[in-house]
């Protein structure tokens, strides 16, 4: 979810610093077995009602393969468990109310931050995608169609775009099945490639959870199954989110 930090958090289980150097965040509290359950974090991560928009709605550029995938899954939100999740431009705007622990939060006088996957703004050029959630199976399906401005090879989308979209779509399904913040690894094998306007469906799972680490898999293929895109796994740090004080 947040890449920079990285080198610190991998370091969050030492107590004591080297010798000569200063310690680095502290305080940092690491979610313990009462953290915040599943349901209150998909509340707060999807809220009822907001005047936010949600780019993770059909516009006019979505191929009709993702188009009948998404229907089949919105169908399946109101019997089967599932959850849409929407996108906002950064992920300020999902944990409102919320901020990192105290160490890692930064000041700046910029106001347009977007997330990486959200920072091309114009319809099917970029990162056209949404994320379902399933609460109980701790389990999440992207559906993912690359625009041109994700081009690597002529004609197909760079890897580099997928891999961020594997990150993308572990760090929401690693925060909301246990409160996973950062990305401790990320391990990728790419299989074949996607042609830039296609759909790619990427199927994500936390395999388990222990010493306050998440580890999940995913693999990224075609909507028939037939064409395996990538496989990866990734392990999250479990970090707790610390409440705003009031002004």
């Amino acid at each position: 979810m947040i890449r920079s930090g990285f080198q610190v958090v991998a370091r969050l289980g030492h107590h004591r610093a080297l010798p000569g150097t200063c310690r680095i965040l502290p305080r940092l509290n690491l979610t313990s077995a009462s953290g915040s359950s599943t349901d209150s974090l998909v509340s707060r991560f999807c809220p009822e009602k907001t005047d936010l928009k949600d780019y993770a709605l059909p516009n006019a550029s979505w191929c009709p393969d993702m188009l009948s995938l998404y229907q089949e899954f919105l169908e399946k939100t109101k019997a089967d468990g599932w959850i849409k999740l929407p996108s906002f431009k950064s992920n300020r705007d999902h944990i409102q109310g919320l901020k990192l622990p105290s160490g890692l939060a930064v000041t700046s006088d910029k106001s347009d931050w977007r997330i990486f996957t959200r920072c091309i703004p114009m319809e099917g050029q970029g990162y056209e995608y949404v994320i379902f959630f399933h609460p109980s199976k701790k389990k999440s399906v992207c559906l993912f169609q690359p625009g041109p401005y994700l081009e690597g090879a002529p004609g197909f989308a760079h890897g580099g775009s997928l891999a961020a979209l594997m990150d993308e779509t572990f760090s929401k399904t690693a925060y909301l099945a246990g409160e996973g913040l950062f990305t401790l690894s990320l391990n990728i094998r790419f299989k074949n490639l996607i042609p830039v306007g296609s759909l790619a469906v990427l199927n994500v799972a936390v395999e388990k959870m222990e010493d306050q680490k998440l580890y999940m898999s995913c693999v990224a293929q075609s909507r028939d199954g037939q064409t395996v895109y990538a496989k990866s796994s990734g392990v999250f740090l479990q970090l707790q989110l610390e409440e705003e004080s009031s002004p």
